[in-house]
């Protein structure tokens, strides 16, 4: 696979949805070239090495990128922070809404910037209709987990202000109660899992109640649904790829860490929290779910893999055994630098795409509905910015129906070919049962 250079968020931001391909075949991935053509450099080897562009912009060319694209020629991002708050209002605004821009935007220096730009920019990410949220529904309290959720939100006090006042706190943990039960009583087959509340309040805190039930529950539908299966067997597989991708940056720092016997358990709480469980900084959590929200599902997986590279030498230094090595992963520094780790991450996802690493993974992507799904979420985008939906919503045009708003269905991930290989087994073993049967009959 081609490398291109990522440094200072501009290669990645130029070419991540100019040409957006199937992730679970072998063709183009993300215009960077073919899965065979590997050109591995190390993350020394990429220092020094010119840009093409013009610092504090990104140009892109002949843009084929998802839905709400306007396929213009050339799209800049400002490096000054007032052009590019109003570029990100401009993406919002535009009619269909600039998706494309909007993630090009998420996906540079700074991110969205600031959260009343995020509460706009957020949910044209996810494509959800502020003005079509569903009622909140009269039977939360008799759902399943209702006392585990009490439980996780009444522990999740660190997660506000420390100078909140303490009726406000109570308040909003009431309402982060409620956004969890109502994703999970609109979706049934979704099962809570602890980390959960931890995203949620992220949002809460950020756009409110409404516009956060909103996006969980669009990204419980997509990126987090393989944490929300009824077993952990499928985010047991999403974290079987930290090992591949660091392998293929750090061959002798994989060795390392495989010989002392650490495992991947240690990235769990970032994985299935997005950082928010670890993070203390509010700050440098919403930038990376500016990041999150922009990009592949599998990104936060890049982004641990990241970490470990960029603390190697400290993990390194240390005696190669499971608890010491354990106990200087799990601990992430307060001043990691954010911005560079988002952009270095890019580089490990174009230069190593989870295509080329599926197999190593060990997971098949149609046995991923996170991955297997997230073209369905790419082709969904149909919006109009939010003047439109107001004025429908005046005038009785909008899609909402007995309560509910109207959702893509999707199609379910079916793995013909795993079906046929138990079948074959299965003729295998009964095959050699009954010739073991026969010899024994021979015999007696």
């Amino acid at each position: 696979l081609r490398w291109l250079p990522f440094g200072g968020n501009s290669a990645f931001v130029d070419t991540f949805f100019s040409n957006f391909h199937d992730f679970r075949t072998s063709k183009t991935i993300l215009g960077c070239g073919h899965v065979g053509e590997e050109r591995p450099m190390s993350l020394s080897s990429k220092k020094g090495k010119s840009r093409s562009k013009k610092k504090g912009h990104v140009k892109r060319k002949g843009s084929t990128g998802s839905s709400g694209s306007h396929g213009s020629s050339e799209v800049k991002v400002p490096s000054n922070k007032k052009h590019k708050a109003k570029a990100i209002q401009e993406a919002v605004r535009s009619d269909p809404p600039d998706i494309a821009t909007l993630r090009r935007l998420a996906i540079s220096d700074g991110g969205l910037l600031r959260d009343d730009l995020r509460r706009k920019a957020w949910p044209k990410l996810m494509n959800v209709n502020v003005y079509e949220i569903p009622p909140k529904p009269a039977n939360l309290r008799a759902h399943r987990d209702y006392r585990q959720v009490v439980l996780d939100v009444e522990r999740s006090m660190r997660r506000f202000p420390a100078n909140m006042k303490e009726e406000q706190r109570l308040r909003l943990q009431d309402q982060l109660v409620d956004i969890i039960l109502r994703v999970l009583v609109r979706h049934p087959e979704l099962h809570y899992y602890q980390g959960y509340h931890d995203i949620c309040v992220t949002f809460l805190l950020v756009v409110g109640e409404d516009l956060a039930f909103a996006i969980m529950d669009k990204l419980s539908e997509y990126h987090l649904r393989d944490f929300m299966d009824e077993s952990m067997d499928r985010t047991r597989h999403i974290l079987g790829y930290l090992m591949p991708i660091v392998g293929k940056a750090h061959p002798e720092l994989r060795d390392f860490l495989e010989r002392s016997d650490v495992g991947t358990i240690f990235a769990l709480s970032w994985l299935i929290t997005w950082y928010g469980h670890v993070l203390t900084d509010i700050r440098h959590i919403v930038r990376l779910y500016d990041f999150f929200l922009a990009c592949h599902p599998l990104m936060p997986i890049y982004l641990a893999a990241q970490i470990v590279l960029y603390r190697s030498d400290d993990i390194l230094t240390v005696e190669c055994e499971m608890t010491m090595v354990h106990h200087t992963l799990s601990r992430l520094p307060d001043d990691l630098p954010f911005e560079h780790l988002v952009s270095r991450a890019g580089d490990l996802f174009i230069q190593y795409p989870p295509s080329m690493l599926a197999r190593e993974a060990e997971l098949e992507f149609l046995s991923s509905t996170t991955i297997s799904c997230y073209e369905d979420f790419e082709m969904a985008t149909n919006q109009k910015p939010d003047t439109v939906l107001r004025r429908r919503r005046r005038f009785g045009n909008g899609t909402v129906q007995n309560g509910d708003v109207k959702t893509v269905q999707l199609r379910k991930p079916t793995n013909l070919a795993l079906k046929f290989a138990v079948w074959a087994i299965s003729a295998s073993l009964g095959a050699a049962a009954l010739a073991v049967v026969n010899v024994v009959n021979e015999w007696f």
